[in-house]
């Protein structure tokens, strides 16, 4: 199962709004197809495992199959999965996780089952669930899951009193960023962004391991509530179809998943939207890129929420820590999460 998760790690930049997906096919001790679902429209992963396979003369009767994601049970853009896997011969089936989208939902087990297939659930769960947080999050809940990230320096800052603030991190940091980016199916910023940086909010790094023209682009959603923004007016709107957004957060996000499939968002702002987001308690998972320096009590600080007792302090685990450059890469994930 460790080598289906790095196969659906090969897809994790392109396959959106379609969950990543690695799988093997076992036979007699020797793994005999690999495969991984590269984009939506494009066979599933247990299809180009198989075909392997095949390909290389093998017989699949009797093989066991891994897969990091329940086979699906239904017919779009491409057929059931799970049909594939019978067809095939498959004695055994390993799945890691279950799929909660509706049209699946356990169906594929069931399929596979009564095909007289047997079935293993849970093997690396929370190691696959992982690489699809946003996808089985907006299934269950028809929310996605948000990634906040922030840079400052040892005390929490992210800008000069001036705002001048490029650059706080280093070279290293920022490329770990455009991986934040690539993995993305909408970032959102606020006006003061805009304004204040002009940004590009672009993913165009060539250390992803895939060409560019082959992530699908970001969404870029400008949250806008005071209507500072004209469309057309600012660099970003030369490379991005803008949505600028002037309701409430949690509609944002709900509209994000069910008409536009975006199911992990990035937030790439100032303090203030920063803030509300957190304030709101919408954020998933926050990623600190700290610099190794001190900018002084009139800097600007990273989240403008106010906080009025140590009772109503917003709280977060530290999953882990990694030296990026210079810099210090530090993941948060909320305790509810």
């Amino acid at each position: 199962m460790q080598l289906a998760i790095s196969e659906a790690k090969k897809g994790i930049y392109t396959t959106r709004p379609n969950p990543a997906v690695g799988s093997l096919i076992v036979k007699d001790g020797r793994i005999i197809g690999t495969g991984f679902h590269p984009k939506a429209g494009q066979p599933h992963a247990e299809v180009f495992a198989l075909r392997q396979a095949r390909n290389s003369g093998f017989d699949t009767q009797g093989a066991c199959a891994y897969v990091t994601l329940e086979p699906c049970s239904h017919t779009g853009r491409t057929p059931p999965c799970a049909d594939a896997l019978i067809n095939a011969g498959i004695r055994r089936v390993v799945v890691a996780s279950l799929d909660p989208n509706p049209k699946v939902a356990g169906n594929g087990i069931k399929k596979l089952k009564a095909a007289g297939i047997e079935v293993i659930v849970g093997v690396c769960a929370d190691e696959a669930m992982a690489l699809n947080a946003g996808f089985l999050k907006a299934m269950a809940t028809g929310m996605p899951y948000v990634r906040l990230k922030m840079a400052g320096s040892i005390d929490g800052r992210t800008a000069m009193a001036s705002g001048e603030s490029k650059w706080i991190t280093g070279n290293e940091a920022r490329e770990d960023v455009q991986k934040l980016r690539a993995m993305s199916a909408a970032i959102i910023t606020g006006s003061g962004t805009i304004l204040a940086d002009d940004p590009l909010l672009t993913v165009r790094s060539q250390q992803l391991g895939v060409a560019i023209d082959q992530i699908p682009a970001p969404k870029i959603v400008v949250v806008d509530r005071r209507g500072r923004i004209q469309k057309g007016a600012h660099q970003i709107f030369n490379h991005h179809d803008v949505l600028l957004w002037r309701e409430d957060l949690t509609t944002l996000l709900k509209q994000l998943v069910s008409v536009h499939q975006c199911y992990d968002v990035m937030v790439e702002a100032g303090a203030s939207l920063s803030g509300a987001f957190i304030a709101s308690g919408l954020v998933d998972e926050l990623i600190v890129y700290q610099a190794p320096c001190i900018l002084g009590h009139t800097a600007r600080s990273m989240f403008a929420c106010e906080v009025q007792t140590l009772a109503h302090q917003h709280r977060f685990d530290l999953t882990s820590v990694d030296k990026i450059g210079r810099d210090l890469r530090m993941i948060y994930k909320t305790l509810n999460t």
